[in-house]
């Protein structure tokens, strides 16, 4: 079976697919109501028990490192709004790219007359994250309320970008992790691998700066693997607080996300140049 086709043009062709795939998971959610319903509750219960946590936290100290309570909130929408995306988009294509192999049904994409990684990347599009994109919104207004920040139409597309930038790098993460299962079959031990270290992200970069070990894996995680600065560059910039640990680092996210991508890009049809069709 062939690599995947050249990486395809921005061509309104590409976004009406797009958009065909997002009107058949509306139908497909629709049929299953339930399901999408209890799959927004528990979006619900779990951003409430991370707001809960941290209010419990803040209750005993005033900051953590040199982050306020409204300024963390800030933070935490920033994560849970990147997370959204990926989940939204992402999760359930690259979650299910193993079970296409191990069915045959892999054959079909490849056949498509579209780019093979952008059918496998996007024909399922999951709704019920839409209300966490939502809801860290809410929560990332409250937080500029509250810290007393004043946005610019500067601030706000440089958080956007920032953003998007940030999904595109965890996407490229993903899609890399999911070729392996054209060698493994399965490979849920890598994406349980991919859950605990992006599970770092989940608190600001210079909480890890503590002792020789702290800075080693702050550094790793922020330069070789730029997992911490994804997250927390866009949330210090819109709260306005100083870039650590210099303001020239906001230019360092997308130049290493542009390689990401170009990395995972070359690791997709590398995969697919080894894949053996059901039929073969």
């Amino acid at each position: 079976m062939t690599a995947a086709s050249p990486t395809p043009p921005f061509r309104p062709r590409y976004w009406r697919l797009w958009w065909k795939f997002v009107t058949v998971s509306l139908s497909r959610e629709m049929i299953f109501r339930w399901n999408f319903l209890v799959e927004v509750i528990t979006t619900c219960f779990w951003m409430s028990a991370q707001l809960l946590l941290f209010e419990v936290i803040y209750s005993k100290v005033p900051r953590i490192q040199d982050w306020s309570r409204s300024e963390y909130f800030g933070f935490m929408a920033t994560g849970m709004l990147i997370n959204g995306f990926v989940e939204m988009l992402f999760m359930p294509n690259c979650a299910n790219f193993s079970e296409q192999i191990r069915t045959g049904n892999l054959d079909f994409a490849l056949v498509k007359p579209v780019d093979s990684q952008f059918f496998v990347s996007f024909q399922t599009v999951d709704l019920s994250s839409l209300v966490q994109c939502i809801l860290s919104l809410g929560l990332l207004t409250y937080s500029l309320v509250t810290s007393g920040v004043t946005l610019t139409v500067g601030s706000v597309l440089m958080y956007t970008f920032l953003v998007v930038v940030a999904v595109a790098f965890f996407y490229s993460m993903m899609i890399a992790l999911a070729s392996a299962a054209v060698f493994m079959g399965r490979n849920q031990g890598l994406y349980d691998f991919w859950f605990y270290v992006t599970s770092f992200a989940r608190y600001p970069g210079d909480m890890y700066r503590q002792g020789w070990a702290g800075e080693i894996f702050w550094f790793g995680f922020s330069f070789l693997i730029p997992i911490l600065l994804v997250v927390t560059i866009p949330s210090r910039m819109v709260l306005q607080k100083t870039l650590s640990p210099h303001p020239g680092v906001i230019l360092i996210v997308p130049a290493m996300t542009a390689i990401s991508l170009w990395g995972a890009r070359r690791v997709f049809q590398w995969a697919l140049s080894h894949y053996r069709s059901a039929s073969s």
